[in-house]
Protein backbone atom coordinates (compact mmCIF):
# COMPACT_ATOMS: atom_id res chain seq x y z
CA UNK A 1 0.00 0.00 0.00
CA UNK A 2 0.84 3.77 -0.63
CA UNK A 3 0.52 5.16 2.83
CA UNK A 4 0.17 8.98 3.93
CA UNK A 5 1.06 9.71 7.27
CA UNK A 6 -0.24 12.83 8.97
CA UNK A 7 1.56 14.70 11.72
CA UNK A 8 5.29 12.35 10.00
CA UNK A 9 7.37 14.52 11.80
CA UNK A 10 5.61 14.04 14.95
CA UNK A 11 6.73 12.06 17.84
CA UNK A 12 4.58 9.23 16.86
CA UNK A 13 4.58 9.59 13.07
CA UNK A 14 8.48 9.82 12.84
CA UNK A 15 8.67 5.92 14.66
CA UNK A 16 5.68 4.97 12.29
CA UNK A 17 7.97 6.09 9.24
CA UNK A 18 11.10 4.38 10.74
CA UNK A 19 8.78 1.36 11.43
CA UNK A 20 7.06 1.35 8.00
CA UNK A 21 10.22 1.98 5.84
CA UNK A 22 11.44 -1.83 5.30
CA UNK A 23 8.17 -3.09 4.74
CA UNK A 24 6.23 -3.37 1.73
CA UNK A 25 4.65 -0.36 2.25
CA UNK A 26 5.35 2.67 0.30
CA UNK A 27 5.47 5.86 2.55
CA UNK A 28 4.29 9.35 1.72
CA UNK A 29 5.19 11.41 4.87
CA UNK A 30 3.54 14.34 5.32
CA UNK A 31 5.00 17.97 6.68
CA UNK A 32 4.48 21.75 7.15
CA UNK A 33 7.41 22.96 7.02
CA UNK A 34 10.00 22.07 3.65
CA UNK A 35 13.05 21.72 6.26
CA UNK A 36 11.95 18.64 7.87
CA UNK A 37 11.61 16.66 4.48
CA UNK A 38 15.13 15.52 4.59
CA UNK A 39 14.95 14.29 7.91
CA UNK A 40 11.63 12.15 7.11
CA UNK A 41 13.73 10.94 3.73
CA UNK A 42 16.43 9.66 5.84
CA UNK A 43 13.97 7.89 8.46
CA UNK A 44 13.13 6.03 5.38
CA UNK A 45 9.52 7.76 3.91
CA UNK A 46 9.89 6.99 -0.15
CA UNK A 47 8.28 10.31 -0.74
CA UNK A 48 7.58 13.93 1.35
CA UNK A 49 4.90 16.06 0.73
CA UNK A 50 4.74 19.70 2.27
CA UNK A 51 1.01 20.72 3.51
CA UNK A 52 -0.95 21.99 5.88
CA UNK A 53 -3.80 20.61 8.17
CA UNK A 54 -4.69 24.12 8.60
CA UNK A 55 -5.50 24.27 4.88
CA UNK A 56 -6.71 22.53 2.30
CA UNK A 57 -4.28 19.37 2.36
CA UNK A 58 -6.29 17.84 -1.02
CA UNK A 59 -3.09 16.63 -3.08
CA UNK A 60 -1.30 15.36 -0.37
CA UNK A 61 -3.96 12.66 0.07
CA UNK A 62 -4.23 12.02 -3.92
CA UNK A 63 -2.89 8.66 -4.99
CA UNK A 64 -2.74 7.09 -1.42
CA UNK A 65 -4.31 3.26 -0.32
CA UNK A 66 -4.48 4.50 3.18
CA UNK A 67 -3.66 7.52 5.60
CA UNK A 68 -2.75 7.23 9.40
CA UNK A 69 -3.79 10.58 11.27
CA UNK A 70 -0.67 11.06 13.63
CA UNK A 71 -1.08 14.48 14.19
CA UNK A 72 -2.08 16.43 17.32
CA UNK A 73 -1.98 19.96 18.89
CA UNK A 74 -1.37 17.83 22.02
CA UNK A 75 -3.62 18.97 25.17
CA UNK A 76 -1.21 21.90 26.40
CA UNK A 77 -1.18 24.31 22.80
CA UNK A 78 -4.47 26.21 23.60
CA UNK A 79 -7.80 25.77 22.11
CA UNK A 80 -7.23 27.92 19.22
CA UNK A 81 -4.31 24.87 18.10
CA UNK A 82 -6.60 22.01 19.32
CA UNK A 83 -9.41 23.48 17.27
CA UNK A 84 -7.96 23.91 14.02
CA UNK A 85 -5.65 20.60 14.01
CA UNK A 86 -7.58 18.16 16.11
CA UNK A 87 -10.91 18.95 14.97
CA UNK A 88 -11.10 21.16 11.91
CA UNK A 89 -7.40 19.24 10.70
CA UNK A 90 -9.01 16.25 10.61
CA UNK A 91 -12.28 16.52 9.70
CA UNK A 92 -10.84 18.22 6.56
CA UNK A 93 -8.75 15.16 6.32
CA UNK A 94 -11.53 12.40 6.52
CA UNK A 95 -13.56 14.82 4.00
CA UNK A 96 -10.19 14.59 1.09
CA UNK A 97 -9.54 10.79 1.81
CA UNK A 98 -13.50 10.38 1.38
CA UNK A 99 -13.66 12.08 -1.98
CA UNK A 100 -9.98 10.88 -3.32
CA UNK A 101 -11.32 6.99 -2.99
CA UNK A 102 -9.02 6.14 0.33
CA UNK A 103 -10.49 3.05 1.45
CA UNK A 104 -7.95 2.68 4.64
CA UNK A 105 -7.84 5.67 7.35
CA UNK A 106 -6.18 4.94 10.67
CA UNK A 107 -6.52 7.10 13.41
CA UNK A 108 -4.73 8.19 16.29
CA UNK A 109 -6.96 9.24 19.11
CA UNK A 110 -6.98 9.13 22.97
CA UNK A 111 -8.49 7.54 25.85
CA UNK A 112 -11.56 8.80 27.58
CA UNK A 113 -12.89 10.84 24.57
CA UNK A 114 -16.00 9.54 25.03
CA UNK A 115 -16.45 11.17 28.26
CA UNK A 116 -14.37 14.61 28.58
CA UNK A 117 -16.27 16.01 31.54
CA UNK A 118 -13.68 12.90 33.55
CA UNK A 119 -10.64 14.17 32.49
CA UNK A 120 -8.64 16.85 34.12
CA UNK A 121 -10.37 20.32 32.54
CA UNK A 122 -7.26 21.82 30.57
CA UNK A 123 -8.20 17.76 28.78
CA UNK A 124 -11.57 18.54 27.86
CA UNK A 125 -11.13 20.73 25.02
CA UNK A 126 -8.64 18.29 23.22
CA UNK A 127 -10.38 15.19 24.02
CA UNK A 128 -13.90 16.45 22.68
CA UNK A 129 -12.46 17.79 19.78
CA UNK A 130 -10.79 14.19 18.69
CA UNK A 131 -14.29 12.87 19.82
CA UNK A 132 -15.90 14.44 17.52
CA UNK A 133 -13.40 13.53 14.36
CA UNK A 134 -13.75 9.95 15.75
CA UNK A 135 -17.54 10.07 15.27
CA UNK A 136 -16.72 11.90 11.53
CA UNK A 137 -14.88 8.47 10.83
CA UNK A 138 -17.19 5.97 11.50
CA UNK A 139 -19.72 7.54 9.93
CA UNK A 140 -17.87 7.03 6.65
CA UNK A 141 -17.66 4.25 4.32
CA UNK A 142 -13.68 3.81 4.64
CA UNK A 143 -12.06 0.57 6.44
CA UNK A 144 -11.22 2.53 9.31
CA UNK A 145 -9.68 1.87 12.83
CA UNK A 146 -9.29 4.42 15.75
CA UNK A 147 -6.65 3.48 17.92
CA UNK A 148 -7.02 4.83 21.40
CA UNK A 149 -3.44 5.06 23.22
CA UNK A 150 -3.33 5.79 26.93
CA UNK A 151 -0.76 8.46 28.51
CA UNK A 152 1.94 8.62 26.11
CA UNK A 153 5.42 7.83 27.30
CA UNK A 154 8.95 8.75 25.47
CA UNK A 155 10.42 5.65 26.89
CA UNK A 156 12.04 2.64 24.93
CA UNK A 157 9.51 0.25 24.05
CA UNK A 158 8.61 -2.61 26.37
CA UNK A 159 6.91 -4.55 23.39
CA UNK A 160 3.78 -5.70 25.33
CA UNK A 161 0.24 -4.56 25.41
CA UNK A 162 -3.12 -4.75 26.46
CA UNK A 163 -5.14 -4.03 23.35
CA UNK A 164 -8.60 -3.96 22.97
CA UNK A 165 -12.37 -2.17 23.84
CA UNK A 166 -13.63 -0.51 26.91
CA UNK A 167 -9.53 -0.82 28.83
CA UNK A 168 -9.55 0.79 32.24
CA UNK A 169 -7.29 3.92 31.20
CA UNK A 170 -3.00 3.64 31.47
CA UNK A 171 0.14 4.32 29.80
CA UNK A 172 2.02 3.65 26.97
CA UNK A 173 5.41 4.43 25.62
CA UNK A 174 5.32 5.79 21.71
CA UNK A 175 7.36 3.80 20.51
CA UNK A 176 4.75 0.23 21.37
CA UNK A 177 2.24 3.27 19.75
CA UNK A 178 4.26 3.12 16.16
CA UNK A 179 4.41 -0.75 16.48
CA UNK A 180 0.63 -0.67 17.13
CA UNK A 181 0.13 1.35 14.19
CA UNK A 182 2.13 -0.49 11.77
CA UNK A 183 0.83 -3.70 12.75
CA UNK A 184 -2.62 -2.78 12.50
CA UNK A 185 -2.63 -1.14 9.02
CA UNK A 186 -3.10 -4.57 7.56
CA UNK A 187 -5.08 -6.31 9.85
CA UNK A 188 -8.50 -7.05 8.60
CA UNK A 189 -9.99 -7.87 12.64
CA UNK A 190 -8.96 -4.31 12.89
CA UNK A 191 -11.50 -2.56 10.32
CA UNK A 192 -14.40 -0.81 11.92
CA UNK A 193 -13.39 -0.91 15.23
CA UNK A 194 -12.06 1.53 17.58
CA UNK A 195 -9.43 0.05 19.98
CA UNK A 196 -7.94 0.74 23.66
CA UNK A 197 -3.99 0.71 23.86
CA UNK A 198 -2.05 0.50 27.66
CA UNK A 199 0.77 -1.08 28.40
CA UNK A 200 -0.09 -4.85 29.26
CA UNK A 201 1.39 -8.76 29.03
CA UNK A 202 1.02 -9.68 25.08
CA UNK A 203 3.80 -9.07 21.96
CA UNK A 204 2.04 -6.34 19.82
CA UNK A 205 2.17 -8.57 16.93
CA UNK A 206 0.26 -11.16 19.09
CA UNK A 207 -2.55 -8.50 20.36
CA UNK A 208 -3.50 -7.49 16.98
CA UNK A 209 -3.55 -11.08 15.80
CA UNK A 210 -5.73 -12.06 18.57
CA UNK A 211 -8.41 -9.33 17.33
CA UNK A 212 -9.70 -12.01 15.10
CA UNK A 213 -10.73 -14.32 18.08
CA UNK A 214 -12.85 -11.28 19.18
CA UNK A 215 -14.07 -10.04 16.00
Amino acid sequence: MRVLIIGAHGQVGRRLVERLAPSRHEVRAMVRDPDQQPALAAAGATETVVADLERDCSQAVRGVDAVVFAAGSGPHTGPEKTEAVDRQGALRIIERAEAAGVRRFVMVSAMRTECPEQAPERLRPYLDAKREADERLRATDMEWTILRPGRLLNERARGRVNLGEGLSYGEIPRDDVAALLAALLDAQAAYRRTLDAVTGETAVREAVRRLGDSA
